[in-house]
């Protein structure tokens, strides 16, 4: 897939959460090796945000210490909006006037001139897409396009009136939003964002968020491919459609193995018709 028009990705990518930010792995070094692996493995695609991180581990960090310098294919797309006030969890929103430092942020600790992909992360950790207007806050993101610090846009965890709102005001190449086998609301989003060139990149591809995938009804499906139930999860998200971008997080080695052979995974229409039951 082209992201952007101009970013060939891979449509099996990487979601940094889980090496900083509610994964198992504490150790800089051990979390390196994973994003190493990934790499070599063919991914090219990594997702972070400046807010993932727990103690002195951070995401972006661990990306520059495992890649810099950076493959050239390699897309880091990164989101902003969310801010911490005290704690680990963001509980707060940039204004329009604070998204520059934000971004500056970004490309300092990530070591570039230009990010790849920014998303204005829209709403706290828990909150709903919808009932608020983003046009002040993507506008200032669109400035700071125009100024060369970013390729491209990206929105997330919004609803069509605010991704409308978004395009009106400058081009959106990706939205990223949660959606899954069984969490499928924004079915309608991600078919307009496939008409219209535009990247749906869904986290927790395969469960969390207060909305976790029933793996009995993933069981059968998993059994006659000889797969996991979470293979099976990723291998839905890429068939149901091209505009999708699947990025599952893990700081395990073995589960990174699981999750890139899940691209190979090719399921029948019996498969998809038993998932939609």
């Amino acid at each position: 897939m082209t992201l952007g028009g101009d970013l060939p990705v891979r449509r099996l990518g990487f979601g940094a959460m889980r090496l900083a930010f509610g994964g198992s792995v504490r150790d800089p070094e051990t979390a390196a090796t994973v994003l190493r692996s990934a790499v070599d493995s063919g991914v090219n695609h990594i997702d972070t945000a400046g807010f993932y991180g727990f103690g002195d581990l951070h995401s972006h960090e661990v990306i520059r210490q495992a890649l810099f310098p950076y493959p050239a294919d390699l897309v880091i797309a990164t989101k902003v909006g969310p801010v911490i006030e005290g704690g680990v969890v963001p509980t707060a929103e940039a204004k329009p006037d604070q998204l520059r430092q934000l971004v500056e942020e970004d490309l300092r600790r990530l070591g570039v001139d230009r990010l790849d992909l920014v998303y204005l992360r829209v709403g706290g950790a828990t909150a709903a897409p919808g009932g608020v207007s983003i046009g002040d806050r993507f506008a200032a993101l669109a400035q700071l396009r125009e100024e060369g610090l970013i390729r491209h846009l990206g929105v997330s965890n919004v609803d069509a009136e605010q991704l409308a709102e978004a395009q009106a005001i400058a081009p959106v190449a990706a939205v990223q939003n949660q959606f899954h086998v069984h969490f499928r609301g924004d079915s309608e989003l991600v078919a307009q964002c496939a008409k219209d060139g535009i990247a749906y990149v869904p986290f927790f591809p395969v469960g969390g968020g207060g909305a976790p995938i029933d793996h009995d009804r993933l069981k059968a499906v998993a059994e006659r491919h000889g797969a996991t139930t979470r293979q099976v999860a990723l291998a839905w998200l890429l068939a149901v459609s091209p505009a999708i971008l699947a990025i599952p997080g893990t700081s395990v080695l073995d589960h990174l193995t699981e999750n890139i052979a899940a691209a190979g995974l090719a399921l029948t229409d019996e498969d998809m018709a038993a998932l939609s039951e």
